[in-house]
């Protein structure tokens, strides 16, 4: 009797470039609405400002869909799981379209439930098909489809709705969404070949079950606590420097918006560039610590940017924040997946990730509320030198916990 031969593997390669391409549109579908919120805002005849709430149901979202990612992914196959993420990010930009707060209110809180499992199910992926020695480079590399995702929505997105309209421009998003799901199904068989399909998946286990893992291991806990601590950052960074460029520095709206541009642009450079150096030189805590260094640079530096004459010196200092604040990611990630245990990277990354949209919903926030009871975003600015402080104290205090991985 003749048996089916086994599915091949997708290449290293092919593993890294699809699961890019699908954190890019994830990226991207989180933040259509952002970049064209004045227009939506119009339309609806309520405040930009509400931008805020948006972005917090997304984060919200993410993370209850974040804990449930590594028990989904090990019954039904990070592919699949991906692909359903695509699917959910699709309709919550379609239910968008519906004029309504209450519509955005829904796709919003879909989308977020299909941004939360994406990273998960590519750490599964690239634990399983990544060398060792390689991991902290590929898996700075995937992350790059953040700041990608969103120089796509800057770049593409404002230009379709003011073409078209903002409702076109999402649900043109939204399929790009369903194409690329398409496009991911040939390389089910392989990579969804581990899937056991006797793996619980009931709400409350997937909820704890993640966080069970996280706080049974000093060094996930750590990377965890880390995490949230270098997101409050990171949003701090991305979603207020328009803000502070335009109010504090008297800049334009247009060369805030291109500063902005350029601390992304240093990011997608500083994930890449970080993990090679975390790979070949100094390893992933030491690493952490010189990037947590760079942010607290940065942060002493904000408010004397003002006083800076040369917009080229502003951004040299944009370039260092923004390649360390955005470009920390995929040391984490990957230092997560050597510490999981075998075969538990997904719901290890899960589980440490709902700490990092933690931060997400909660930093912002509270970065608007020194801004707002000093008068100053400069002074917000340095005023992360608290969670750069406890965040270096974390990691000098517990860096034997990262010289081994568990069994």
């Amino acid at each position: 009797m003749s048996h089916a031969a086994a599915p091949e593997t997708p290449s290293n390669m092919l593993v890294l470039l699809i699961t890019l391409v699908i954190q890019s549109l994830a990226a991207m579908a989180l933040l259509t609405l952002p970049v064209v919120a004045p227009a939506v805002a119009q339309s609806l005849q309520v405040s930009a400002a509400y931008v805020g709430v948006y972005v917090a149901i997304v984060y919200a979202g993410a993370m209850v869909a974040s804990l449930m990612a590594g028990a989904m992914v090990r019954r039904f196959g990070a592919i699949w799981a991906s692909q359903f993420a695509l699917l959910l990010c699709a309709f919550g930009l379609f239910v968008s379209v519906i004029p309504s707060v209450w519509a955005m209110a829904a796709g919003a809180a879909l989308i977020g439930l299909g941004y939360g499992p994406i990273t998960p199910a590519s750490s599964h992926l690239l634990a399983r098909t990544t060398p060792a020695h390689r991991m902290s480079l590929v898996f700075s590399i995937k992350q790059t489809g953040v700041p990608l995702g969103g120089l796509l929505a800057g770049l593409v997105v404002p230009g379709l709705a003011s073409w078209t309209s903002w409702q076109t421009a999402f649900a043109l998003v939204g399929l790009a969404c369903i194409v690329c799901l398409v496009v991911a199904q040939p390389l089910r068989a392989g990579l969804d070949a581990d899937r056991d399909v006797t793996q619980p998946l009931t709400f409350g286990t997937g909820l704890s079950g993640p966080l069970r893992l996280v706080f049974s291991y000093r060094s996930l806990r750590v990377l965890a606590a880390v995490s949230f601590l270098f997101s409050i950052a990171q949003l701090s960074l991305t979603a207020y420097l328009v803000t502070f460029l335009h109010e504090d520095l008297n800049m334009s709206l247009v060369q805030a918006g291109a500063m902005l541009a350029v601390a992304q642009v240093a990011g997608v450079g500083g994930r890449m560039l970080w993990g090679y150096v975390s790979d070949r030189f100094l390893g992933a805590t030491r690493m952490l610590i010189v990037l947590t260094l760079m942010i607290a640079a940065c942060a002493i530096a904000a408010p004397f940017m003002q006083h800076m004459a040369s917009s080229v010196v502003i951004a040299l200092v944009l370039v260092v924040f923004g390649s360390s604040a955005i470009g920390w990611n995929g040391v984490y990630l990957a230092e997560v997946a050597r510490q999981a245990p075998k075969g538990m990277a997904s719901m290890a990354t899960g589980g440490t990730l709902s700490m990092t949209f933690f931060g997400v919903v909660v930093g912002p926030p509270i970065f608007g509320l020194v801004a707002g009871l000093t008068g100053s975003y400069g002074l917000a600015y340095l005023a992360l030198l608290v969670p750069s402080g406890v965040c270096l104290w974390l990691l000098w205090r517990h860096r034997t916990a990262f010289l081994t991985a568990p069994s």
